[in-house]
């Protein structure tokens, strides 16, 4: 891979990471000592929140090993930089209410783009930090996908998710859709783990224009939480909309009604006030607030940990946590952060951004959302994409916006700049559009049904004939064979087939397959370290990779062939000595032979593509006749799908790419003869 910044000073900078972690190192006693665990373990769930509920002062959950970097970094932070400071947080964190290390995006990006599996991150970060509760977020029926599943995979999805040493589930929906929330509630709770049901926060309660999602909303839909049998009640302000004031009311209120209940709170920094909100949230009456490490806190983030445990010291809400470790705990993470600066939500952000009030977009989105806009080539429109979001949102209603919701909206924003439409003239066309595929199931109910319901006439001319959904989505789905899944999966890879590949081969199996091919392929790369993983090296270098204890392999890096007409380039290496060669694709020269006529625009039969992406899908044959607005073919980009349709009557003339075909935006895609 190729980035602006140097090998050199990431070497640098992984050098400084060693010498901080050493000095840590040094200082750590043998055995952890006790912390939240040991009383979830020896008291249950029931006994944990009673315990969390009871305890005096504030208590913290550490969003840096998930929320903070995926905020960030667009979730790319590897297990190896993970594993490396976890003895750490064990030897001087004991007292955190949790460490937030799993789900969310990490499940599929993990696959997806550091080619590791999620599942081994999990046990092995038990194994480095036993006594700080585990926790993850799981969307719901959706639980870590995008989609819906049957209900026997959710269930059995944590059931080994807290074999593996997950503790605490937060529990949430894209829409607060309650169907949704309470299938991902009990399937939590027979599991053996602690349910944090979570309530998705958009609008300002303290706002008496905005009354969509009012005070009284929430408090009813907090009785229904409670009704279900949730052990700690939580709130979830994705994109850092909670202002202290509006804090206050919420949570206060939430207090008065629920004197027994836990309540925990999660915000991002974005506008720049998340201390301020956390601290009026606690003094309300709170138990727990999110934060992240000060180097890996703010803007899209998580408030600073630092902060919170400065302001709170001497108070009735004094932490208990070492501002000193929180130095020490930051400076790895300066350090680490550094080696992710390709990613680093800094490029393009350098400040907090109150404009989160008008957009609404979640921090856990930004950064991604300015990937995948970049890799459409709408990189130096991003300010546009922002303020698309805003009409994006009005255009379907004003709907909750958090994974898969807040991508729904991301795409319909992206393709509007795309195709330079303002929100009159989408609804306008609403009829003769191809919209994004997320949009169209949206509509259709796949995810459920938004607050104050579906906007109209928008929905029934996007989706014309289309069937729509009825109640819970994942409710009509069969349930999945696992013993005929497991010998699919044997069949492909070989009989050790663990119930752990089972799950992320029934939540992703495009992305699994394309894991286990990769993984087979070239190994366990997570032995690299971060420079040579994301960087390779250098012509003569030297390297290690310990593979296990007492297995390392010793490896010089010896020179680079010329670039084959398949894209492919021979890689000449020292492997323990002896002289080895491989051939590997040089993906970025393939994009700059990339040829693909276009479509012209003054032609009314040439279909172009709306964007770049890959052909994941061919719906026509060449000859075939097809409808105006008929399926032709299906994109993807960076998750993102968009279904082609006709834009005429006709026959297909000529097919100009196949399935896997990589295209640039108005690549040629077909020819209709009318």
């Amino acid at each position: 891979m190729c980035f602006n910044l140097s090998s050199r000073k990431r070497e640098v900078r992984r050098a400084k990471a060693d010498e901080v972690l050493g000095g840590f190192v040094r200082k750590m006693s043998r055995e952890p000592p006790v912390g939240f665990r040991d009383v979830l373990l020896k008291e249950g769930p029931e006994g944990f929140a009673r315990a969390v509920r009871a305890h005096q002062g504030l208590l913290l959950m550490d969003t840096t090993f998930r929320d903070a970097h995926q905020s960030l970094l667009a979730t790319r932070v590897r297990t190896h930089d993970l594993k490396r400071i976890a003895p750490f947080v064990a030897h001087n964190f004991n007292n955190l209410f949790s460490v937030e290390n799993w789900g969310g995006a990490t499940f599929d990006v993990a696959m997806r783009f550091l080619w590791e599996c999620p599942w081994r991150r999990l046990q092995e970060l038990r194994k480095l930090l036993p006594n700080v509760p585990f926790q993850m977020l799981l969307r719901g029926a959706n639980a870590v996908g995008y989609t819906n599943y049957p209900d026997n995979v959710v269930f059995k999805f944590c059931e080994v998710a807290k074999e593996n040493g997950m503790d605490i589930f937060r529990v949430f929906d894209s829409l607060n859709y309650l169907p949704n929330m309470l299938l991902g509630m009990e399937a939590a709770g027979t599991a053996g783990g602690v349910v944090e049901a979570a309530i998705s926060y958009t609008g300002d309660v303290s706002d008496p224009m905005r009354q969509k999602y009012s005070l009284d909303y929430y408090l009813k839909l907090a009785d229904e939480l409670m009704k279900a049998g949730t052990h700690i009640l939580g709130i979830k302000d994705m994109a850092g909309l909670l202002k202290p004031e509006a804090s206050r009311q919420l949570i206060g209120a939430l207090r008065d009604r629920f004197p027994e209940v836990p309540i925990h709170v999660h915000t991002h920094d974005t506008a720049g006030v998340g201390v301020a909100a956390m601290l009026a949230c606690a003094e309300a009456g709170a138990d727990v607030v999110d934060v992240a490490v000060d180097s890996m806190a703010g803007m899209t983030s998580q408030p600073s940990m630092g902060a919170i445990v400065a302001c709170t010291k001497g108070t009735k809400l004094n932490t208990g946590i070492s501002l000193e470790k929180v130095f020490d705990y930051s400076e790895y993470w300066e350090v680490t952060r550094g080696l992710y600066a390709p990613f680093d939500c800094t490029a393009t952000m350098k400040s907090g951004n109150a404009d989160v009030y008008e957009n609404e977009i979640p921090g856990g989105q930004y950064t991604n959302l300015h990937f995948q806009a970049h890799s459409m080539g709408l990189g130096n429109k991003f300010k546009e994409v922002k303020k698309a979001y805003a009409e994006a949102n009005k255009l379907l209603g004003d709907i909750i916006k958090v994974t898969p919701s807040s991508k729904i909206v991301g795409d319909l924003a992206q393709f509007m700049v795309q195709n330079s439409l303002t929100r009159a003239e989408v609804e306008e066309r609403a009829e003769e559009l191809s919209f994004p595929l997320s949009v169209v199931e949206f509509l259709q109910g796949h995810i459920g049904i938004p607050h104050g319901g579906f906007p109209e006439p928008f929905r029934a001319k996007v989706l014309k004939s289309l069937p729509r959904m009825e109640g819970r989505p994942g409710a009509s789905l069969p349930p999945t064979d696992f013993q005929a899944l497991e010998k699919q999966l044997q069949q492909a890879h070989g009989d050790d087939i663990t119930s752990e590949d089972m799950m992320s081969a029934a939540m992703y199996p495009k992305v699994f397959q394309e894991f286990k091919e990769f993984d087979s392929n070239f190994g366990p790369v997570e032995c690299l370290n971060t420079r040579l993983f994301l960087d390779g090296p250098k012509i003569a270098e030297e390297f290690e990779v310990e593979l296990e204890r007492g297995k390392t392999l010793h490896i010089k890096a010896l020179a680079l062939g010329d670039l084959t007409s398949a894209g492919q380039r021979e890689v000449f290496f020292e492997l323990n000595g002896q002289l080895r060669s491989v051939l590997v694709k040089d993906t970025q020269a393939m994009k700059e032979m990339h040829f693909h006529p276009k479509a012209l625009k003054d032609v009314r039969g040439q279909v172009g593509a709306p964007m770049p992406g890959k052909v994941v899908e061919l719906k026509v044959k060449q000859g075939q006749k097809v409808e105006k607005g008929q399926p032709l073919c299906v994109l993807s980009a960076m998750k993102m799908e968009t279904v082609v349709n006709s834009p005429v009557s006709g026959t297909v003339a000529k097919i100009h790419v196949n399935s896997d075909s990589s295209l640039e935006g108005d690549d040629l895609i077909l020819e209709i003869s009318e």
